[in-house]
């Protein structure tokens, strides 16, 4: 064989032999590799030779402690969702406490405020009750008391003994009591009643709630002081005809 074609057979041979010492050292990691190259003409020979692998020393010391770190952080986050959901659920109780209290006091307040009206309406049914049981004497006593509490409720002034005196010095205390001489009655109006009163006068300032007979104790009474009230400031105040 011509030289330089074993020249080439050669070449292409040691290229073939040094991949095959490359991918020996990539998967074992570590290798010595030994080839020698006979002058031409010789047989060429390559010697290949694994190194023994190092020793390689394990500790289980390190995996333990990694799993211990991985279960820590796991026993943390564990806790830490534990604490959020524990305050949560306490934030929402402590919200639901509040609402149901202020719900509680409204209704309180409802309650105390439904009591207190009710309370009002029962006195003032009371009252009435009372008003309209009241009774009076048929006297001249029952009929100026009764008057007295008509003019009270209407605001028109008047005491019972200046009403008493007027009554005795007009009427003598008759409540059929009429003057047919003066010139009230030369007049065709004469005076009527406990207190004397026309019937014009009688029908102007007569009082809602009493009757519109003349001759009535209280209406009589009532009309009179109101007009008494109104020329007079009060039938106090009048010690004659008026």
């Amino acid at each position: 064989m011509p030289k330089n074609i074993f020249s080439r057979v050669q070449s292409r041979s040691l290229t073939r032999h040094h991949k095959i010492a490359m991918a020996g050292v990539a998967t074992l990691g570590a290798a010595a590799i030994g080839f020698s190259a006979v002058p031409s003409g010789a047989s060429t020979k390559t010697t290949t030779e694994a190194a023994q692998p190092a020793a390689v020393a394990y500790s289980t010391q390190q995996i333990k402690d990694v799993k211990a770190s991985v279960t820590d952080q796991m026993a943390g986050a564990s806790l830490k969702a534990e604490q959020i959901a524990a305050k949560k659920k306490a934030d929402a109780a402590a919200a639901a406490k509040k609402k149901a209290d202020a719900a509680a006091a409204k209704k309180k307040a409802e309650a105390a405020r439904e009591a207190k009206e009710a309370a009002s309406r029962a006195a003032k049914r009371a009252e009435a009750k009372k008003a309209a049981k009241k009774t009076y004497p048929n006297n001249l006593d029952g009929w100026i008391r009764e008057s007295l509490d008509v003019m009270k409720k209407h605001g028109i002034p008047g005491s019972y003994d200046g009403i008493k005196r007027n009554i005795i010095r007009e009427s003598s205390g008759n409540p059929k009591a009429i003057n047919n001489w003066d010139i009230n009655a030369i007049n065709g109006i004469p005076s009527k009643g406990l207190l004397q009163v026309i019937p014009p006068t009688f029908k102007h300032w007569h009082v809602p709630g009493t009757s519109w007979d003349i001759y009535d104790p209280v209406a009589n009474i009532t009309a009179a002081c109101n007009y008494a009230a109104d020329k007079y400031g009060s039938m106090d105040n009048v010690d004659s005809a008026y």
